[in-house]
């Protein structure tokens, strides 16, 4: 079981802009400190449901987000009288999604919010009665208007925390049919939100620390939820800015954007207007003649002129800068002459759109502002960007303005993870990128696959048997510890029975796979973590009532990563992270498979 540790493969550091330079900006709270939710975005005082709240924006997070065939199991415990038996369900995946050797946990706090809005209103019932035969059994509705989570018991790893295969992410105790009738609400609110959390947290990897990363994916997420989804978790998972104003307004996310095509193109080659610009005078030393520029158009193309004319002396194939995209870029840069930063491939880069840049990032050096940047999004990311920043160094140079040899270049265009890799692989000049469809649709793996298991009831442990071995359960009410060695990092995770002992630092602890009896393995840890914490014991416990920030998890998923060994994080051919049992629960998984495995007698 030992393992290599071939170097990483993450790319050189390269300086990260500020966000302010990029267009990114920082949520303010909405007149009067707060802000609003969706139900009163749409102008309705209660939205679908009352129970919206400024820790559950979302009105479908509710007990009816089932489905059908909960309802149906649920009435066949109510027939049994098994309703209230005491069941232990784990919910947990199988193998660690695109590829990987890690994924990331996510999406606790709306289980905390189920949980605390978790009833059936009388129309709930009322549509249910209309669905179920007609001969259902009237006292099964009487009872479905009077149950909570308040015989519920919730154990969860820490929100942001990295995991791994078979190693319960939540386990959840309580009434049979309570609990099976969060299953399907449980899983849509974890699965989606850790498979995009681990996916914007392999984006980060890719870039390393230093670059920028904007999610750009409203427009092609799976509708409002998931987009609404995606933004949130993607910053947790290390993006620094979304596109989507609502995200912002709702999550304290920071928004970012500049312009589209259509802004460029809409400006014509013979269209002449008249600007005012006042000069950004904090400095003292902006001309007098310029301290009110009349006709910052005026200025902006007196710079090109000089820019066409001095084009020789960078490169051969002339230049022939787009009047309308003069314009365009020109109208832009007086809208937001802090924070200009330019689409610059509606027609052609290095002839047009460089140059109509640098020629309005002069006129605002003139009246003491500072360009922000560049965006790219077609042709190839990498070649055009080490032309552009030479370009932008070179009128840097030739004005003494040096600000705009280090503006920062933005790439967009339909960017993955791999693209990412062989970006760095081939060298380029990009500061951040702009990422959607990729990443808000996790196009590499569509689903996390988590599932949700009963593992005991009414003190007896289950086990569900299977050919398949990935699919067999591990039975019982189980702890889970993760063991570190002296570097820091983690090398195992180690489930056991809940009423063994826990592993302690310093003393060695026999590690054995689930259900191959020749691969075990001894570990001393420097240090022991305990995975599985109470959130929710009826009621909102301690750690509840005092959730971490969305900050506050993206910073502990930041460290969590910067834990995992460089062969665990790499994207090509990881090394596997380990998952254990103890030997006592060795032996209990395979004393419960021989005694519901049926000895076959041949004749």
């Amino acid at each position: 079981m030992s393992d290599s540790s071939p170097s990483s493969e993450r790319p050189a550091k390269r300086a990260r802009p500020d966000c302010s330079e990029i267009g990114v900006q920082s949520p303010r709270p909405a007149k009067g400190g707060r802000h609003k939710t969706p139900a009163q975005c749409t102008g309705s005082p209660g939205g679908l449901n009352s129970s919206v709240s400024a820790l559950n924006p979302n009105p479908h997070i509710c007990a009816m987000l089932t489905d059908f065939y909960q309802i149906t199991m649920g009435y066949a415990y109510f027939k049994a009288g098994k309703m209230d038996d005491h069941a232990v369900f784990d919910l947990y995946f199988r193998k660690n999604p695109f590829g990987g050797e890690y994924t990331v946990f996510a999406g606790l706090d709306e289980v905390i919010s189920l949980l605390r809005e978790f009833h059936f209103t009388d129309a709930d019932v009322e549509f249910l009665q209309e669905k179920l035969p007609p001969d259902t059994d009237p006292a099964f509705f009487e009872y479905l208007k009077k149950i909570d989570a308040s015989q519920v018991r919730i154990f969860a790893v820490d929100e942001g925390s990295i995991v791994f295969p078979a190693v319960p992410l939540i386990r959840i105790e309580g009434p049979l049919m309570i609990i099976q009738l969060l299953e399907t609400p449980l899983l849509n609110l974890i699965n989606y939100a850790s498979l995009v959390t681990t996916n914007a947290a392999r984006f980060r990897v890719a870039v390393g620390d230093d670059t920028s990363l904007l999610e750009f994916g409203l427009r092609r997420a799976q509708g409002p939820n998931g987009a609404l989804s995606a933004s949130k978790y993607c910053y947790m998972g290390g993006f620094n800015a979304t596109s989507n104003v609502l995200a912002g307004q709702l999550y304290h996310v920071p928004v970012a954007g500049t312009h589209a095509h259509a802004f460029v193109s809409s400006f014509a080659q013979g269209e002449e207007r008249i600007l005012a610009l006042a000069a950004n005078d904090k400095k003292g030393d902006i001309p007098a003649k310029l301290q009110n520029c009349e006709d910052f158009i005026a200025l902006v193309k007196a710079h090109l002129k000089e820019l066409v004319k001095n084009a020789s002396s960078f490169t051969d194939s002339g230049v022939d800068p787009n009047k309308g995209e003069t314009l365009a870029f020109a109208t832009y840069a007086y809208a937001f002459p802090s924070t200009f930063l330019a689409l610059v491939d509606t027609y052609n880069v290095m002839k047009s759109g460089i140059v109509n840049f640098c020629a309005v990032a002069m006129a605002l050096a003139d009246l003491g502002y500072k360009a922000a940047g560049i965006r790219l999004d077609s042709g190839d990311l990498a070649y055009l960007s080490v032309e552009c920043r030479r370009y932008l160094q070179h009128v840097a140079e030739s004005t003494s303005l040096p600000h705009i040899g280090k503006v920062t270049i933005v790439a967009s265009n339909d960017i993955n993870e791999e693209t990412l890799y062989s970006l760095a692989n081939q060298g380029h000049e990009i500061n951040a990128f702009g990422i959607g469809t990729h990443l808000v649709t996790c196009q590499a793996q569509p689903a996390l696959g988590c599932v949700f298991k009963l593992v005991m009831l009414d003190s007896l442990p289950r086990m569900k048997l299977s050919q398949d071995v990935t699919k067999i359960t591990i039975p019982g009410r189980k702890e889970a510890f993760r063991l570190y060695s002296h570097d820091g990092s983690p090398i195992v995770d180690i489930l056991q029975i809940d009423s063994e002992k826990a592993p302690e630092a310093g003393q060695r602890v026999l590690c054995r796979h689930p259900f191959f009896e020749s691969k075990r393995v001894y570990v001393t840890p420097a240090k022991v973590e305990k995975l599985l914490n109470l959130y929710w014991d009826g009621a909102p416990t301690i750690l509840s009532k005092k959730l971490p920030t969305l900050d506050e998890k993206r910073a502990h998923l930041k460290t969590q990563i910067g834990m995992l060994r460089s062969d665990h994080l790499r994207s090509l051919n990881p090394t596997p992270y380990k998952v254990s049992v103890t030997d006592q629960l060795y032996k209990h998984i395979h004393q419960l498979w021989l005694a519901n495995t049926a000895v076959a007698e041949l004749c």
